[in-house]
């Protein structure tokens, strides 16, 4: 067995069930068995378990080739809850949601007062966190656990959990997980789980949207920054790689990372409206960016038929090479099957640009892998940071066949909470 035990086995048996009845359910038992590569019994016993624990309902019947009609099984919606929480340029988005995945209960809450102020932050997922569970009356030891999706670097550590290193929001190793951790409204058995939003995003995309069925792809996030997750056999969960901090200009414009030259500096929402008002265009006063760039647009290509404004035309248009060039070295670099443009600002400028995107990261990259790539928009929408932070819980609990982890043993305070509390004023 290769060093596996019976308990890997169940878990391993259950967890192909799950996915199964998941992604492509509802299903028999009967034909459970040729998906899963499980013998009849064994599909047997393992649905007797999910159904017994509530992870399972019938969904009907069909018929079968002169037999009894066979009874059709899904996963039962209500049986687990997660939260999803997008830490994004110009809001603080949480989501709840149930097992398959339906938005149950939302709460936004802006970021144009205090913007990345670390404290903030964290007030802004605790409240959202209770707002939502209240508003869906869903009690916190129901779910499964909290994704959360930020900008910047995370790194798992044992001592302080996930610590984010956000250079251009001024993150300098911030233990995010510790801080919600203190003080929480949840109990100490939900788990967080954070990770970079480009990499939630990928998530799922890879999962529901334009990443599905594909073996190898980089699903890229624009919004005020750029970011991208690499996905390949090797890297099945994907891998966030700050692709918007590739130099693309020597000694070019200051990006807010502090660096000359990025991609972010040129392509980002945030940097392409300052470009713009450079130039003399004129962005609404007081707008956050989403509608800045909404603006922007119409500008440039108006609908009543009055004049575009060549500035505004221009901007955009070097915009597009410039992230055409960027998708050149994705493409060049890792050669994937597709490239999913998402994210808010994605969204927007690709209904319009994506053609001369397209064109110009054709011809930048060699002739081969661009032969081979498709480069397309993504299909989940402005909330697939979000849903992408909410598969994170739920991929951990498919991988342990269904179970919940097992509440932690009580026993000293960790490390990282000693030292919050040897911190804070007394």
């Amino acid at each position: 067995m290769n060093g596996r035990t019976v308990r890997d086995l169940r878990r391993a048996n259950r967890t192909a069930v799950l996915q199964r009845l998941y992604f492509d359910g509802p299903l028999s038992r009967f034909e459970l068995g040729p998906v899963t590569g499980l013998s009849s019994g064994s599909v047997s016993n393992v649905v007797a378990d999910l159904v017994a624990d509530g992870l399972l309902e019938e969904a009907g019947s069909v018929d079968s080739d002169g037999g009894r009609p066979r009874t059709l099984l899904r996963v039962a919606p209500g049986s687990g809850h997660m939260i999803g929480v997008d830490v994004g340029e110009t809001r603080v988005r949480v989501e709840l949601f149930d097992l398959t995945l339906t938005e149950l209960a939302r709460a936004e809450r802006p970021l144009t007062q205090h913007g990345y102020d670390v404290e903030a932050i964290v007030g802004h997922i605790r409240d959202g966190i209770a707002e939502v569970l209240t508003g869906a009356a869903i009690e916190p030891e129901a779910l499964l656990g909290v994704g959360i999706g930020v900008p910047g670097i995370v790194a798992h550590t044992p001592e302080r959990g996930a610590v984010v290193h956000g250079q251009t929001i001024g993150w300098d190793a911030v233990p995010l997980e510790a801080l919600l951790r203190t003080g929480s409204p949840l109990p100490g058995s939900v788990r967080y789980f954070i990770d970079n939003g480009a990499k939630t995003l990928g998530q799922a995309e890879m999962w529901f949207g334009g990443g599905r069925g594909a073996r190898s792809a980089v699903v890229v996030l624009f919004g005020s920054g750029v970011g991208a997750c690499l996905v390949t056999p090797e890297v099945e969960h994907g891998r966030a790689v700050e692709w918007g901090h590739l130099t693309v200009r020597v000694r070019g414009r200051r990006c807010r990372c502090g660096a000359l030259g990025c991609l972010e500096a040129y392509a980002g929402a945030e940097s392409l409206l300052e470009r713009w008002r450079e130039e003399g265009g004129h962005p609404p006063e007081g707008a956050d960016e989403e509608t800045a760039l909404t603006a922007m647009l119409a500008a440039a290509h108006p609908a009543d038929g009055t004049p575009a404004d060549p500035v505004a035309l221009a901007v955009l248009e070097e915009t597009a090479e410039y992230l055409g060039a960027g998708l050149s070295d994705l493409i060049n670099l890792f050669q994937p099957e597709r490239i999913i443009v998402g994210g808010w600002a994605g969204l927007q400028l690709g209904e319009r640009f994506l053609p001369s995107v397209r064109r110009h990261a054709t011809a930048y990259a060699l002739r081969y892998p661009a032969g081979k790539v498709t480069v397309d928009l993504g299909r989940l929408g402005p909330d697939a940071v979000t849903v992408g932070a909410a598969i994170l819980p739920l991929a951990d609990f498919f991988a342990r066949g269904g179970r919940r982890p097992e509440p932690a043993p009580e026993g000293p305070a960790p490390a990282w909470r000693t030292a919050l509390e040897e911190r804070a004023p007394h």
